[in-house]
Parts: structure tokens; sequence; C-alpha cells
């Protein structure tokens, strides 16, 4: 498993717990919310990709949306976005979703809240 941010050095005391690595499966996102905000988290062959789960066009949860190549559509509008980079793919999203580097450690992924990723 493989994490955005091999060979940085990461603020370990900034970092939030997830979920547990074994958790993930492949192609199906997951969700976690931590002091009232909700990531989505992505499990693509051994990449994991966290982003933020709710759609930047509407009410849609991208936890419970479609991921395919490195893509979710929101099950909302049918929109996609780049769960790598947050950008959107397809209409109707036009504004770009957050996205966090996920660190794999310990058997769980975390990420710091406090330092997306910019768009």
């Amino acid at each position: 498993m493989t994490s955005a941010n091999a060979g940085q050095f990461v603020d370990a005391s900034r970092l939030i717990r997830l979920c547990d690595l074994e958790d993930l499966d492949e192609d199906e996102p997951s969700r976690a919310e931590v002091d009232g905000f909700a990531y989505a988290i992505f499990k693509v062959g051994d990449m994991v990709f966290v982003t933020a789960d709710l759609c930047s066009h509407g009410p849609g949860l991208l936890s419970e949306g479609y991921v395919e190549d490195c893509q979710v559509e929101c099950p909302f509008h049918q929109g996609k976005f780049d769960i790598r980079t947050g950008m959107p793919t397809e209409a109707p999203c036009e504004i770009p979703i957050k996205t966090w580097t996920p660190v794999l450690q310990d058997g769980g992924v975390y990420i710091n809240p406090g330092e997306p990723n910019p768009n």
C-alpha cells in the first residue's frame, strides 16, 4: 500500500486516524467523520486517496458514489471528480473538492485535517 507523501516529513502530532487500512475495499468508497466534518476515503490499486465527502455541486455524498479510473461519480447529479486532485471532470460539477494527502502507518489511514492539498 502506498501513501502519496512517501519520503516527506509528516508532523505526526497533527494527524487524525480516519479508518483501518484493512477496512478499505478496492473501488468502494468509505466514510469517516471527525469533529463534524465528513471525509471520503478511496482505495484504488495500491493507492489511497482522501477527499471531502460532500459534493461541491449539491447534497450528494461521494462516499456513496461510483469509482472508476480515479474518478468518483456523485450519486446526486452524476457529476465526477478526480479523487487525486479534487478537480471536477464532468458536469454539472464545476467547483473542486478538498483533498488531503493520506499517511499510511500502523495499519491505519491518517490525515492532517488542517492541511488540505491545494487544488
